[in-house]
């Protein structure tokens, strides 16, 4: 009987936690066989090399916060408003998404090709956005103008290291959505 060779996906799921706690230079094999408690052996039987990994973490990347995001938004059902905040729930308050979106963030700054991927992610992201806040909103400018603002906000609070002037961050937060997506507080 033969010794189980680790899964393709932990090798990846590895690899991407690696990306979220130190970018893309601590994504390496012997590090993440270690991490595993295998031998980097197994690695090659699923990729050809530390390229192939990477493409792999960012195809899996793409996928979850994309794809699967957008798939619960519709299963899930709603109002447009509550799509939208669904949205940005599952992509941005997330323990596991969060750090990897952010970590590719960094990593799309240095390399082109990465970049080019966000941006596909991110148009996905707008179009989802624009299509939401166009059920209620008729001026396409301020449609573009709504979608920007709640994206910026979504990636950008979290590297925020500002007080809110005796207000809580999740509070503050809370009115900013409320203001953008043109409804009272906590509807």
């Amino acid at each position: 009987m033969g010794v189980a060779r680790t899964p393709r996906e932990r090798w990846v799921e590895e690899g991407l936690r690696a990306l979220a706690d130190g970018g893309p230079d601590a994504v390496r094999i012997e590090v993440l066989a270690k991490r595993l408690g295998v031998t980097k052996g197994g690695f090659y039987g699923y990729f050809a090399d530390r390229d192939a990994l990477l493409e792999a973490m960012l195809d899996t990347w793409q996928r979850e916060c994309t794809d699967e995001v957008i798939e619960q938004v519709e299963r899930e059902g709603g109002d447009p408003r509550t799509k939208a905040r669904r949205a940005g729930k599952l992509t941005f308050s997330d323990d596991r998404l969060l750090p990897i979106d952010l970590a590719v963030r960094d990593w799309a700054r240095r390399d082109e090709a990465v970049a080019e991927r966000l941006r596909r992610v991110d148009n996905r992201r707008m179009d989802l956005l624009r299509e939401m806040f166009g059920t209620f909103c008729p001026d396409p400018d301020e449609v573009e103008a709504r979608s920007l603002i709640a994206f910026c906000v979504a990636i950008g609070h979290h590297s925020l290291a500002a007080d809110h002037q005796g207000r809580s961050r999740t509070d503050v937060l809370a009115r900013a959505a409320a203001l953008v997506m043109d409804c009272p507080p906590d509807a």
